[in-house]
């Protein structure tokens, strides 16, 4: 028995109506059939336009919550939605069913909070509308007070507009959920956010998905060097002004 919600993504290929088409097109549905989810944390790495928030959406989406964001209860569209990925797409499920579960999608977060403001929830959400923050404050304010644990959280880049301590806080929150049965799977770009110990990251590339550790990362490497070298680094970068 397993003991946690999520424990596959499955691609069913067949239902695939063209691979030239967008999204089968993207590297990160290359090749791709199964793909087994880490029980605490699933990390998605890549470039802009890898794909890694287009099949996090679609992972949504197939388990229910809102293309835009928020939580299942959520039903609103502000711009034309194609799911033909999630249609696709399957969520293998283990025994235990989540009591609490959020999308967290950086891009449409506004959207999210304006219909949380619309609907009068502002009490499920610290009390305080999320438009009277700053974008930092209301992450952390929606993963304090409205993660309850015991929940499925899926989040497309949250580390956006948070600076390195608030990322550590979030980083600091996610541990918190974990050790109270919550599942994550995070698209991200953040060599804070991806350091969780026990974790499983895949990085999306143009050949398809691969799994990586955290000290191959491109992201770890990178900041490693240039906070270790930054004035080598920065004679080469700036070497023309």
């Amino acid at each position: 028995m397993h003991s946690h919600y999520l424990l596959d993504l499955v691609l069913e290929r067949e239902r695939i109506p063209s691979n030239d088409a967008y999204p089968f097109n993207l590297g990160v549905l290359k090749n791709l059939r199964r793909l087994k989810l880490h029980p605490k944390i699933t990390y998605f790495i890549g470039e802009n336009g890898s794909g890694k928030s287009t099949l996090l959406e679609a992972i949504a989406v197939a388990l229910g919550f809102n293309a835009e964001g928020g939580t299942k209860n959520f039903n609103f569209e502000t711009r034309d939605e194609r799911q033909d990925l999630s249609r696709a797409l399957w969520v293998t499920k283990g025994h235990r069913q989540p009591r609490d579960g959020f999308f967290l999608r950086a891009e449409s977060f506004f959207n999210v909070a304006t219909q949380i403001d619309e609907l009068d929830l502002q009490g499920w959400y610290g009390g305080r509308s999320l438009h009277e923050q700053s974008h930092g404050e209301s992450f952390l304010t929606l993963m304090t007070t409205r993660f309850r644990g015991d929940g499925v959280y899926i989040l497309d880049e949250p580390e956006a507009a948070l600076s390195p301590a608030r990322q550590l806080a979030i980083l600091s929150r996610i541990h918190d959920l974990v050790r109270d049965n919550s599942q994550f799977i995070i698209a991200t770009h953040s060599p804070i956010l991806m350091a969780y110990p026990d974790a499983t990251i895949y990085e999306c590339t143009a050949d398809g998905i691969i799994e990586t550790t955290y000290e191959e990362t491109e992201h770890y490497q990178v900041t490693r060097d240039f906070l270790m070298n930054r004035e080598r680094m920065l004679e080469v970068l700036l070497e023309d002004m």
